[in-house]
């Protein structure tokens, strides 16, 4: 696929425009906590705030992508968060940035970035053949996956070379560079036909009983909502939990999210190969399971040499999640017939999404009742335990993915 000119425009874009959004996960809880002197719980609120949209409007913009040309909106969704991304720097160079101001770019980021997602995963079959999808999927999920480890990395370097506020001009400009490459496609886009369309809150139902009647992909969705619970309050307490608890300088912060961004980008890198020698289905269990495990080792770290039990922790979590989505987020494009998808998609998303900003309030929560350190056991131990939902659902006993089950009526 990246021989096709146009493929490597959108997979160019989706790449940059991913990574700004990966970026701004890091730096902002950074400019929180030092500019803004943040406790724990305003800190858990900034993830709580991006996430919260994939609650409010993450249904109805999947059946609304549906309708229309997706290459508009992924533009439109780009130019919106650089906007919305340099507005911090300048408010912090006129000396008016507030914590307010943080929570509401937070949450618009987050309206923009469900957009984008909803449409760059509806974009691909209004684009190429069926036979291509495969191969561009995986191609995408892979750099999709990557990207969100390496946003921290990358974030973690800007802050170190300069600063967490300046950091954000420069994450504002990949948002322009993807908003770009985007533009500069030239293929037409095929439109799904109006004549398949009902009401809005009818698209939506079908996408939900889609989901509801399948036992796989309600399998993933209860895994997901579950894990994600608990893994954001883990993220959403990381720099507090390393900077305050473990000493760790900003400078520090920046190398430690650059080391443990190679192992989650090693980890989508050698996926195809793990999934031909286990199998898929098995892959996607053993991966989930690994992370979740891999997570008590955090709650260890400790000041000098014991920062080791938080790169090995943190790599393992990252390998396992990331080799895990590129395997899931595969099988789920290959699965749904391609005009269901944005619906599908956006269904999963609303229960799975939907746990985020609870676990990141919860984190938040618990790290007032149990001190940080206590609640990053409480997380961890929880993650690890949503692996089981995995181990004892109908993906249990098998090598390979299924092909889909259902017949949905229209």
């Amino acid at each position: 696929m990246l021989r096709d000119t146009d493929f490597r425009k959108l997979w160019a874009g989706m790449t940059v425009s991913k990574l700004g959004t990966s970026v701004a996960s890091v730096t902002t809880p950074l400019i929180a906590v030092q500019v803004l002197d943040a406790d724990a719980f305003s800190v858990s609120l900034l993830t709580a705030a991006a996430w919260l949209p994939w609650l409010l409007i993450g249904l109805p913009a999947g059946a609304w992508i549906d309708r229309v040309t997706r290459k508009p909106v992924m533009i439109l969704s780009d130019l919106a968060a650089a906007a919305l991304v340099i507005s911090v720097p300048v408010a912090a160079g006129l000396g008016h940035l507030t914590m307010a101001h943080l929570l509401a770019v937070a949450l618009l980021l987050g309206v923009a970035t469900v957009f984008f997602t909803v449409a760059w995963t509806a974009y691909l079959p209004a684009m190429f053949d069926k036979d291509d999808l495969v191969g561009a999927n995986s191609a995408l999920q892979s750099t999709e996956s990557a990207s969100q480890v390496a946003g921290p990395a990358v974030g973690g370097l800007l802050i170190t070379a300069v600063s967490a506020v300046a950091g954000l001009v420069v994450d504002a400009f990949t948002f322009l560079i993807s908003a770009f490459s985007l533009w500069r496609i030239r293929r037409p886009e095929r439109r799904p036909a109006a004549t398949e369309r009902q009401s809005l809150r009818s698209d939506i139902a079908q996408g939900a009983r889609w989901l509801i009647n399948d036992r796989f992909l309600r399998n993933l969705t209860l895994y997901g909502a579950s894990s994600n619970l608990w893994l954001t309050g883990i993220n959403a307490l990381t720099v507090v939990f390393l900077v305050r608890e473990v000493g760790v300088s900003t400078t520090g912060v920046g190398l430690l999210m650059a080391a443990i961004a190679l192992g989650g980008v090693a980890a989508a890198t050698v996926t195809p190969r793990l999934v031909s020698g286990l199998g898929g289905a098995r892959s996607l269990v053993a991966c989930k399971v690994f992370g979740g495990v891999a997570s008590l080792l955090v709650p260890l770290t400790q000041p000098g040499p014991g920062l080791t039990m938080f790169v090995l922790g943190m790599l393992g979590i990252a390998a396992g999640a990331i080799a895990g989505n590129v395997v899931s987020a595969s099988f789920r494009q290959a699965y749904v017939p391609p005009g269901l998808l944005g619906r599908v998609l956006t269904s999963m998303q609303f229960v799975n999404f939907g746990a985020i900003p609870i676990g990141a309030v919860l984190g938040g929560a618990a790290a007032g009742l149990a001190g940080t350190r206590g609640a990053m056991w409480i997380m961890a131990i929880g993650y690890a335990l949503s692996g089981l939902i995995l181990v004892l659902g109908p993906f249990r006993g098998r090598r390979d993915l299924p092909v889909s089950e259902v017949v949905l009526a229209g």
